[in-house]
């Protein structure tokens, strides 16, 4: 195919979208007005997160006849960009919460239940309570785990104590880690912030967590009577490497100490120190040493490794050769369609590609799997393309945040250039963060962008 024969939407992203106040955008349009295609096909998709539920709501808008059956043992649907806030006191646990009922449309069966096994030869999915339910197309957007037994010493119950936050538990966690943070903001100490080995969901969020309370700390009780810490196991702080620098710098200018290539391993809470596995190139020889060092704190965020579901990772859906820790779907970057099985989709947090994992990266994967999906059901070639897109609206301070795009290739693609620079610390990408991201998203899990 050509250039020309490919479609690709308007690069106006999700936050685009929130700031122009369209209803519709790009493949949305496209949507809206395409005309209904008659089928039987029978369309499973595993995981009502915002991938699976916008999915299904474009769907149902494009084709009359088909069997939709959503599976997702979950009742609560979780608004994730939203955690960050309320892990920062700036939003209540209540926030982000909603009910999976409330988004799905008449003509999708919703299958309370958790999917235990895929069967991508006989083209099957079974629940946990013995259903067999028979696909054409089978669509798997189930999100991911937190693996939190990987970090020796913890567990989900010290979340809010004695200095333990992990905002990426859900909503009470999030609220608990506000507990846990709002103390050190008042009485200062060692502030121990990190990330995992693995991919992860908004990658940004560890940093955001960092920004956010060290600016809420130096107006607070504990202003001049704390230090910050951030731990991690890479050896940049960001994937796109101009917006690594950038955080480098204003790391610097608020003195948080980075300590590269460090992995939480455990923790010990009585005495409140963490320990972590090091890995550092030593200068004489160029060879990797690998270590273990001991670090106290008074707060400590804790960001587990992740991976995709169990019932993913014993698909046979996964990477052979990449992420072979971890299980990421097997699929084309650009159409997210496997690579041996081309009736099934992956979609979110669980697609084996570069870059995608945030809630604006669905946004532009949903459209690109209905492009195909539909395509496939009339007996011909889908055109859309998945170029990687993901965004992070990167808070730095309580009122200030960096709007960064980016593509499979670390470009930049800001969806207003010439009007917001994405490397400036403005108080609109703030605005966007805090008040208009999240009636885009309801938008986007309603099928209307």
């Amino acid at each position: 195919m050509t250039g020309s024969d490919e479609f690709r939407p308007s690069r106006r992203g999700v936050l685009g979208f929130a700031l122009a106040g369209a209803v519709t955008a790009g493949l949305g349009t496209r949507a809206a007005q395409a005309a209904r295609i008659a089928t039987k096909a029978r369309i499973v998709v595993i995981g009502a997160g915002a991938g699976g539920t916008a999915l299904v709501n474009r769907l149902v808008q494009r084709l009359d006849g088909a069997q939709i059956i959503l599976i997702d043992p979950r009742p609560q649907h979780y608004y994730q960009p939203g955690l960050s806030l309320v892990a920062a006191g700036l939003k209540p646990a209540g926030y982000v919460v909603s009910r999976t009922s409330e988004w799905l449309p008449s003509g999708v069966t919703l299958v309370a239940e958790a999917a235990v096994a895929i069967d991508p030869v006989g083209k099957s999915v079974s629940t946990e309570n013995g259903q067999k339910l028979e696909y054409d197309f089978l669509v798997v957007a189930p999100g991911l785990v937190l693996d939190h037994d990987a970090i020796e010493g913890f567990s989900l119950d010290m979340v809010g104590k004695d200095g333990i936050g992990a905002l990426y538990a859900g909503p009470d966690y999030a609220a608990k880690t506000w507990q846990a943070a709002w103390k050190f903001t008042e009485e200062g100490g060692i502030g121990l912030f990190t990330r995992p080995e693995t991919e992860m969901k908004c990658a940004g969020a560890p940093l955001k967590h960092t920004f956010l309370i060290e600016d809420i700390a130096s107006r607070s009780g504990a202003r001049g009577r704390y230090e910050m810490h951030y731990a991690c196991p890479q050896t940049a702080l960001f994937s796109v490497p101009i917006v690594a620098e950038k955080v480098r710098m204003l790391f610097g200018q608020r003195a948080v100490a980075t300590h590269y290539g460090h992995t939480l391993k455990s923790i010990d809470p009585g005495r409140k120190t963490a320990r972590f596995e090091t890995a550092a190139t030593d200068p004489a020889t160029g060879e990797l040493v690998k270590s273990t060092a001991e670090m106290p704190y008074d707060y400590l965020h804790v960001i587990p490794p992740q991976r995709a579901p169990a019932v993913i990772r014993q698909s046979g859906l996964s990477w052979a050769d990449k992420w072979t820790d971890q299980g990421w779907v097997e699929c084309d970057m650009k159409t997210l369609r496997h690579l041996r099985y081309p009736e099934i989709f992956a979609l979110g947090d669980v697609a084996g590609v570069p870059k995608g994992k945030t809630a604006a990266s669905v946004k532009w994967q949903v459209p690109v799997i209905e492009d195909h999906l539909v395509a496939a059901i009339e007996g011909r070639e889908g055109t859309a393309i998945y170029d990687g897109y993901t965004s992070c609206p990167l808070i730095t301070r309580v009122g200030r945040a960096m709007l960064v795009e980016f593509d499979y290739h670390n470009n930049l693609v800001p969806s207003f250039p010439g009007v917001i620079a994405p490397l400036e610390e403005l108080w609109i990408s703030w605005l966007m963060k805090e008040v208009a991201l999240k009636a885009t998203y309801n938008a986007m899990l309603r099928g209307r962008a």
